[in-house]
């Protein structure tokens, strides 16, 4: 009987430990950092970084035309 007993006493912190330790920490800082890392050593960010540049010099360019056309349009 005063093995059951301690047993009860140890059962909900096996219960809450084992709960902290199988969720996990998915948002936490050095997750991210991890998954920073992996993608910068696989080349995936600076894929990302082009397609952004790729972008903004598109962005740029729309831009450029947009005053050009305003400007002959102002000669005219």
């Amino acid at each position: 009987m005063a093995w059951s007993i301690k047993t009860l006493r140890f059962l909900p912190v096996l219960a809450l430990s084992s709960v902290l330790i199988f969720a996990g920490c998915d948002g936490s800082n050095p997750h991210e950092q991890i998954d920073d890392t992996v993608k910068e050593l696989s080349g995936q960010k600076s894929v990302e970084r082009m397609g952004q540049m790729k972008q903004d010099i598109g962005a740029i360019q729309d831009q450029q035309e947009d005053r050009l056309k305003k400007l002959d349009d102002s000669k005219d």
